[in-house]
C-alpha cells in the first residue's frame, strides 16, 4: 500500500528540514508509523530515526520523518524539489 502522498513545502516545514533534519509528508489516513518509516526508507534509500504523526483538519494526516544523523534532510529536500 502506498502511504506517502506528497511532501509539505511550507515555510515551517522547510525550517524543520534545515534545523531539525525532519521531512514533513502528507500521508494516507490509514497509515501507521511503521508503514510510513518502511516506505520512506525504501523510496529514498536512507535510514529513518523516528516518525511522528499528526491528524490535521480536513482529514489530512501529516508525518514528521526525522532522518538519521548520517543523512541530511536537505539532500532529500533537493530530490523532492522543496528547496
Amino acid at each position: 500500500m502506498k502511504f506517502l502522498l506528497y511532501p509539505v513545502a511550507t515555510e515551517k516545514a522547510i525550517n524543520m528540514v534545515e534545523r531539525e533534519n525532519i521531512i514533513t509528508y502528507v500521508v494516507d489516513m490509514r497509515a501507521n508509523k511503521d508503514g510510513i518509516k518502511e516506505e520512506f526508507q525504501k523510496t529514498f534509500n536512507v535510514k529513518v530515526a523516528k516518525v511522528t504523526t499528526e491528524n490535521a483538519p480536513k482529514n489530512i494526516k501529516k508525518a514528521f520523518i526525522r532522518l538519521d544523523k548520517s543523512v541530511k534532510a536537505s539532500d532529500i529536500a533537493l530530490k523532492l524539489k522543496l528547496v
